[in-house]
């Protein structure tokens, strides 16, 4: 039988769990920055190099979007299971 004590210790830990969780959107959301920002001073530097930049680009984008979702998606699981 869970005490009272107990499931609000659980509930709290399942909180402050899944906020940390949410810290690696902000990261996300910063390599998006630099990855644009680098795109941007790649092709004033090199406009001909534009095709080449926007490919590796938008590799970058993905990867670090995908890291900003498995964020969230590891601090859903961490909230509701």
């Amino acid at each position: 039988m869970k005490s009272i004590f107990f499931s609000s210790i659980t509930t709290a830990g399942k909180y402050i769990g899944a906020g940390l969780a949410t810290i690696g959107c902000a990261g996300a959301g910063a390599g998006i920055g630099i990855v644009f920002g680098a795109l941007v001073l790649g092709i004033s530097r090199n406009p001909l190099q534009e095709p080449k930049l926007f490919q590796l680009t938008l590799l970058g984008f993905a990867l670090c979007e995908a890291m900003g979702l498995l964020s969230i998606m590891m601090a859903f699981l961490i909230l509701y299971s």
